[in-house]
């Protein structure tokens, strides 16, 4: 047993309340003087004893007040019989009603976070599987069974296969495959203020990708659309609305800044000095190391520097998507430790009991007016 606070204890410095009470309140014995032993020689009076009245009433009040400093102190129990019932998880995207109609038995919940029960409302998206799983693997007692349906190919990756202290039932989903799509050149879109020489630039890069006029330029308020990528060559910051748009993905070229950490190059020219830089923190946030001229950045003139910008900016992003089959947790991970059990609902009933039994005692007629 542990107490998860143990500065509740210092609340059985309560337990001078009733000592002194009871101190307060003991019998007091008054002499009676008869006229026969007024003659009698005076003798010193013995040394009082400290002693209590009712010290059965007292022992039952310092019980309830030790009680009460115990519940401060939230004592937990550790070891015992661990509740080892099967627990089933469905990813989101899923039909969990189809799926527990083939076998309802068993704890079944969301892979989401908080892991809501099945009945819950299905949440939105699923992100973050791999992690979900690692996190609900510590939560559940050891030997646990533990089935999860994931749907086929799998979201939510995190850099590597999950790896669990249990063998996982894993039982992918197929889904209808998605429709092929080809991949467009982007679309250049130009927010805020651009030079003129700037503009020109932009528009030969567009005519090189797909032989279309660049898209008139836009206000700070408004952002690329989907598919677009943006331009902000001004001097003012990139506005909130188009850093909401990179961090859902979106892909802004912006103008050079000062020098600071936290970029990398992308691009260089055919001297190796670095032409554009992204940013680590910002997702597809791109910058130039110059103004966009000829004069400022010589790479411009290279016939081939739009299709190899063409080629950082179309860059496919970091798999989101596997087969389900490929991602089958491994075993290995850390064992979970058992989760303590909380004392309090025993010790809410003791105070309770203390308590009525302190009143009933306090009460009693045979205690007089002593008490």
């Amino acid at each position: 047993m542990s107490l998860l606070f143990p500065l509740g204890l210092l609340a059985l410095a309560a337990w001078l309340v009733p000592l002194l009470i009871h101190l307060a309140r003991r019998h007091q014995y008054a002499p009676l003087d008869f006229a026969a032993l007024r003659w009698l020689q005076a003798r010193i009076r013995p040394r009082q004893k400290i002693r209590f009245d009712a010290w059965p009433l007292l022992l039952v009040r310092l019980l309830l007040l030790a009680a009460l400093a115990l519940l401060l102190a939230r004592p937990v129990l550790h070891g015992g019989a661990a509740d080892i019932h099967p627990v089933t998880v469905v990813a989101p995207g899923l039909d969990g009603t189809a799926l527990r109609g083939q076998d309802a038995k068993g704890d079944w919940r969301w892979l989401a976070p908080g892991f809501p029960a099945l009945a819950d409302a299905a949440p939105a998206t699923a992100s973050a599987l791999s992690s979900l799983l690692r996190e609900l693997d510590q939560t559940l007692p050891a030997g646990a069974p533990l089935t999860v349906y994931v749907p086929d190919p799998m979201p939510g990756l995190d850099g590597e296969r999950p790896r669990l202290s249990r063998a996982v039932d894993w039982r992918p989903v197929p889904l209808a495959p998605a429709s092929t799509r080809t991949t467009a050149p982007p679309v250049l879109q130009v927010g805020g203020e651009i030079a003129e020489g700037e503009q020109r630039v932009l528009a030969a890069l567009q005519r090189a990708w797909s032989n279309q006029a660049l898209s008139p330029a836009r206000g700070a308020g408004t952002a690329p659309d989907a598919g677009q990528t943006g331009v902000w060559l001004a001097a003012a910051p990139l506005p909130a609305a188009w850093q909401a748009w990179v961090h859902q993905g979106g892909s802004v070229l912006v103008a050079p800044g000062a020098a600071e950490a936290g970029w990398m190059p992308v691009l260089r020219d055919a001297e190796g000095a670095v032409v554009l830089e992204r940013s680590e923190a910002q997702g597809r946030l791109l910058r130039f190391t110059a103004p966009l001229t000829p004069t400022a950045l010589p790479v411009l003139r290279d016939p081939g520097f739009p299709r190899q910008l063409l080629a950082v900016l179309a860059a496919p992003a970091p798999p989101t998507l596997a087969a389900a089959a490929t991602q089958q947790p491994l075993r290995g991970g850390a064992t979970p430790l058992p989760a303590p059990r909380e004392l309090s609902p025993w010790l809410l009933a003791l105070i309770v009991l203390l308590f009525a039994l302190e009143r009933a005692m306090a009460t009693s007629p045979r205690r007089g007016a002593g008490a």
